[in-house]
C-alpha cells in the first residue's frame, strides 16, 4: 500500500533547481504580501465580548478544557493582511469543532500519542488547527518559523531538517505553498508524513474516542529564537503553561472588555501565549496581522488598534521605534489610540527614548503613555516572568550614565534572585545574574540532558540575563554573553549599538558589536550595515563610527562595514544574533564593504 509520505512526494515532488525553488518562495511571500483577492467584505469579526458566556480569567487544567470552555461564546481570531483587510476568522467554536476533526485524522493515521508533529507557524487559521487538534489527539506539536525572506531558502530547509531531528517528528504541516519545503526537510528523518494541511485532512478519521493532553501532560515543544546550528526545545509542561497564562492574566488584570491586537509571529513565545493561547483561556478576541505584513506596512499595527477598538497589544522595543519613525515622515489620518490600556514591551532590552518617541508622536492620537507595561521573561518560563502594572506607564533607573527601565515584579508564586559570582544572592543595587524559580519554569530541554543541567539546578533556572534590584522591581541590564570587558571595565553591546544606529543614514538594527581577543586584549569590533557608499563616503562612515564610539563608551574598536544584503544575521523572530556575528567574523564570511581598522 502507498504510504501518505510517498503520497506527498508525488503530490509535492522536491524542486528540480534552485530556480525553481527560488520562483517558489518568490511567488509564496509575493501571495502573502500583496494579494488584492484576499480580503472579503462578506467577513464580520468575532465579537469583543460574549453575550452569555459567563468571563474566567483563567483557571484550567489544560488547553483542551480551556477550548472546550471557550468554544460556547462567540469570541475568537481574526486574521487581516497588510491592507488591513479580514481576510479569515476562526471563532472558539470552530476552531474546537476544527481541531478535533484534524485530532482524529492524526489518530487515523496511526500516529501515536506523545509524538511529534512540527507546525510551520505561518499566521494563518491552519496552524491554529493543527496546534489544538495535536493537543486533542496527544500529539505534541512543534512550532517552528516561517522562511524570513528570499534568498534563505536552502538555509530554511536546513534549518527545518535539524528542528525535525532534534524533536524526532514523526510529521510536518505547512502552508500550501511551503509543503515541498517541508517534505524536501523531512527527508532522511523519521517522519513518515509531510505536507499541506489537505494532506492530513484527507485521511481517515479515528471513529474512537479522543486522548487530549491532562494536567500532567506535556503541551508543546518551543524552540528558542536563537536555536540554528544546535536547536534546544524548551520542554512546555500543560500545569507549567496554565501557571504562566493565569499569572500574566491576573497581572494584566484582563477582563472581559478587553481585546488585542498583535503581529508577533506565533512560532515565538510572546506571540503564541500572549496572542493564541492566553486570550483563549480568557475567552478574548485577537486580531492578527503577519509580521511580514507588519514589516511593510507597520502603520497597519495601529490602524487596526484604532479601528477595532483593542485594549491590549505588546511589540519589542523594536516595534514601537519603526511606527514612531514612520510617524515623522507621515502620520496617517484618523488613527485614535485612545482605547488602548496596554502596550506591552518586552522580547529584547527596553529602550526608554523609543518609548517617549512614540508616546510624543501619537500622543495627538490620543495615546496615552500610562498604556505602557514592561515586562520580561523567557521561552524557559512559558514567556512573562515579571511586569510592571497596569496603566502605570514604564519607570526608569540611572545608573553610570545609563537610564534602564524597571520590569515590575514577579508573577504570584514565582522568586526571582540576583546572584553575585560566588552564587549567593545580592541585595538592593547590585549587578548579577538574574536566576528564576516558579510553576512556569521549564522541566528542561527536550532531550537535551546535559544543556539543561547548565541552566537548571534545585529548581533555579540561570535566565544568562543580569540585572539588580531597584525600590523591590526587577531592572534588567542585558545578557551576560553581550557584556564587552575591556581593560577591566564593563561595556554594554547595546551601548554601542545604540549610539552609531543614531548616526545619519543608519537606522535601528544597522549596527553589532562584540569582542575578539587580539594580542593578549580584547578588541571591540563594530559591524555596520548599509548601501554601499563609495569611498569618500565610507571613510568618513568609518570616522564618525569611531568617534560616536569613542563618546559613548571611551574605547578604541575596529569598524567594518557590511552591505544590507544579505546584512547582520538575525534570528528567527528578527533579533540581532550577535553570536552569530562574532562567529561569521571570525570565520572571515560575509567579507565587508570596507575594513575601518
Amino acid at each position: 500500500m502507498t504510504s501518505i509520505r510517498a503520497r506527498s512526494r508525488a503530490l509535492y515532488s522536491k524542486p528540480k533547481s534552485v530556480d525553481d525553488e527560488s520562483s517558489r518562495l518568490q511567488r509564496y511571500i509575493s501571495a502573502l504580501q500583496v494579494n488584492p483577492g484576499r480580503g472579503s467584505a462578506d467577513l464580520m469579526p468575532t465579537p469583543t465580548r460574549n453575550s452569555g458566556l459567563p468571563f474566567r480569567r483563567g483557571g484550567f487544567r489544560s488547553l483542551c478544557e480551556a477550548l472546550d470552555y471557550a468554544a460556547h461564546g462567540e469570541t475568537g481570531l481574526n486574521f487581516f493582511d497588510a491592507r488591513g483587510r479580514m481576510i479569515g476568522r476562526l471563532p472558539y467554536a470552530d476552531l474546537r469543532t476544527r481541531a478535533q476533526r484534524f485530532a482524529r485524522c492524526l489518530i487515523g493515521a496511526g500516529i501515536a500519542r506523545g509524538e511529534r508533529l512540527v507546525i510551520v507557524a505561518d499566521t494563518w487559521p491552519g496552524f491554529c488547527v493543527a496546534f489544538f487538534g495535536a493537543q486533542y489527539a496527544g500529539v505534541l506539536p512543534v512550532p517552528v518559523a516561517v522562511p524570513v525572506g528570499l534568498g534563505a531558502k536552502q538555509s530554511y530547509i536546513r534549518q527545518l531538517r535539524r528542528q525535525i531531528l532534534a524533536a524526532g517528528a514523526i510529521a510536518v504541516v505547512a502552508p500550501d505553498d511551503l509543503a515541498e519545503f517541508a517534505v524536501t526537510a523531512a527527508e532522511g528523518t523519521w517522519a513518515r508524513f509531510a505536507g499541506p494541511m489537505s494532506l492530513f485532512e484527507a485521511m481517515p478519521e479515528a471513529a474512537g474516542e479522543l486522548r487530549p493532553f491532562g494536567a500532567g501532560d506535556r503541551c508543546y515543544i518551543q524552540y528558542s529564537s536563537g536555536s540554528t546550528r544546535e536547536p534546544l526545545g524548551v520542554d512546555i509542561r500543560q500545569d507549567q503553561l496554565m501557571a504562566n497564562i493565569d499569572g500574566s492574566i491576573a497581572r494584566q488584570q484582563l477582563d472581559a472588555d478587553d481585546s488585542g491586537v498583535s503581529w508577533l509571529p506565533l512560532y515565538h513565545d510572546m506571540g503564541l501565549i500572549g496572542f493564541v493561547l492566553a486570550p483563549m483561556c480568557a475567552q478574548r478576541s485577537v486580531d492578527l496581522l503577519a509580521p511580514r505584513d507588519f514589516a511593510r506596512r507597520p502603520m497597519q499595527w495601529l490602524s487596526l488598534i484604532s479601528r477595532r477598538r483593542a485594549t491590549v497589544t505588546y511589540s519589542p522595543t523594536f516595534g514601537y521605534d519603526l511606527v514612531a519613525r514612520r510617524a515623522r515622515q507621515q502620520l496617517p489620518e484618523g488613527i485614535d489610540l485612545s482605547c488602548l490600556k496596554l502596550a506591552g514591551i518586552g522580547a529584547d532590552m527596553i529602550q526608554p527614548a523609543v518609548l517617549r518617541r512614540f508616546a510624543d508622536a501619537f500622543a495627538i492620537c490620543g495615546f496615552d503613555s500610562r498604556a505602557f507595561m514592561p515586562s520580561y521573561g523567557m521561552a524557559e518560563v512559558c514567556v512573562g516572568l515579571s511586569f510592571g502594572r497596569r496603566f502605570s506607564g514604564f519607570r526608569t533607573d540611572l545608573r553610570d550614565g545609563r537610564e534602564f527601565v524597571s520590569c515590575g515584579q514577579a508573577m504570584d508564586g514565582h522568586r526571582l534572585q540576583i546572584r553575585g559570582d560566588s552564587g549567593f544572592a545580592l541585595g538592593e543595587g547590585s549587578i548579577g545574574r538574574i536566576f528564576a524559580e516558579g510553576p512556569s519554569v521549564m522541566p528542561g530541554y527536550f532531550l537535551k540532558t546535559e544543556e539543561t543541567a547548565q541552566v537548571l539546578k534545585d529548581g533555579w533556572l540561570d535566565t544568562g540575563d543580569l540585572g539588580y534590584w531597584r525600590d523591590g522591581e526587577l531592572v534588567v541590564t542585558g545578557r551576560a554573553k553581550d557584556l564587552i570587558i575591556v581593560n577591566g571595565r564593563n561595556i554594554w553591546a547595546q551601548d554601542i549599538e545604540w549610539a552609531v544606529e543614531g548616526l545619519p543614514r543608519l537606522r535601528r538594527g544597522d549596527a553589532c558589536a562584540f569582542s575578539v581577543s587580539a594580542e593578549e586584549r580584547e578588541e571591540v569590533v563594530v559591524l555596520v550595515q548599509g548601501e554601499p557608499p563609495d569611498a569618500a563616503d565610507q571613510d568618513e562612515l568609518v570616522a564618525r563610527v569611531h568617534q560616536v564610539v569613542r563618546e559613548s563608551a571611551a574605547v578604541d574598536c575596529r569598524v567594518v562595514l557590511i552591505a544590507r544584503r544579505p546584512g547582520l544575521p538575525l534570528t528567527s523572530s528578527g533579533k540581532l544574533s550577535r553570536v552569530r556575528a562574532r562567529a561569521n567574523y571570525l570565520a572571515g564570511l560575509g567579507a565587508g564593504l570596507a575594513d575601518g581598522q
